[in-house]
């Protein structure tokens, strides 16, 4: 299904003072965390606020975003890379309210990206740039080249974790990663899953310790605590949001308390060195 992203000109975009959308990466260094419904969840949220939200599925050898939302794109990202598409033509609009970017699964040469590749994908970006409000990133687990990639290429990342052992450290290797290779050095935290509130402050609390004791200039901000909630697992069965299925839910209601926050954000008044946009015109400056 090929698309263009309606051009609503009476409202401006999200950087009104420069014009760019919010670019905002969900992360995780584990698998199995919940980053992906949190990720269609919060898209589903913003969205439902009147704001244009594209979600990238940036785990390009193993999407699940349609999946997840019970769609059928024809084309994906390896029609990009591979077959001549444009980026028009991948855009999919769902019936939630927002536009999925959707990528491949089970094909091992997306798992990669080469340089020719994120150039190109970068330069294919360049159609959103006035038409969305939101860009949210849902990247792979781990720390591998792709992960780091769309990590550095963001504004904003938000690392989501859960209250268990592994989820602690493998996150931790992940900051460790961009802070000493890249310089990255702030990080928005969800807790998913939390069996209540002290397990949760635990947690983050343990994964605060550890950066403020060998990562210095580290900034953790704890953007919110989603508890376990069975809805959610209700909802993925129906391929459904679980924030639009079932609204009243504790993990609904604390999402949607995350998705008012990220709406306050202001815009950044500067870049900090790295690629902060998806935006070829800002792939060269300084």
């Amino acid at each position: 299904m090929a698309t263009t992203l309606s051009k609503d000109k009476t409202r401006p975009s999200a950087d009104s003072g420069t014009g760019f959308p919010h670019v905002i990466s969900i992360t995780s260094g584990k698998g199995g965390v919940g980053k992906t419904n949190v990720s269609a969840n919060l898209a589903y949220l913003l969205a439902s606020m009147g704001k244009r939200v594209v979600l990238l599925d940036a785990d390009l050898g193993l999407a699940n975003v349609d999946v997840m939302l019970g769609l059928a794109p024809q084309k994906n990202l390896f029609h990009l890379f591979h077959e001549n598409a444009g980026l028009s033509d991948i855009l999919y609009p769902t019936p939630f309210g927002f536009t999925i970017l959707p990528a491949s699964s089970g094909v091992s040469d997306m798992m990669d990206l080469d340089t020719g590749q994120k150039l190109e994908l970068l330069e294919s970006m360049d159609i959103l740039e006035n038409d969305i409000d939101y860009l949210l990133v849902d990247t792979g687990a781990g720390i591998n080249d792709n992960v780091l990639y769309f990590n550095l290429a963001v504004q904003e990342r938000i690392l989501v974790l859960t209250p268990e052992p592994t989820s602690l450290t493998d996150a931790y290797a992940l900051i460790k990663v961009l802070k000493a290779q890249h310089g990255i050095e702030r990080f928005r935290v969800v807790v998913n899953m939390a069996k209540n509130m002290a397990a949760a402050k635990e947690i983050y609390l343990k994964l605060h310790t550890a950066c403020d004791q060998f990562l210095s200039g580290v900034s953790l901000d704890l953007l919110g605590v989603l508890p376990y909630d069975q809805s959610v697992r209700s909802s993925v069965i129906k391929q459904q949001p679980f924030a639009q299925a079932f609204p009243d839910s504790p993990a609904s209601q604390a999402l949607a308390g995350v998705a008012r926050r990220i709406n306050a954000w202001k815009a950044p008044t500067q870049l900090d060195g790295n690629i902060k946009f998806f935006w070829k015109k800002l792939l060269f400056q300084e």
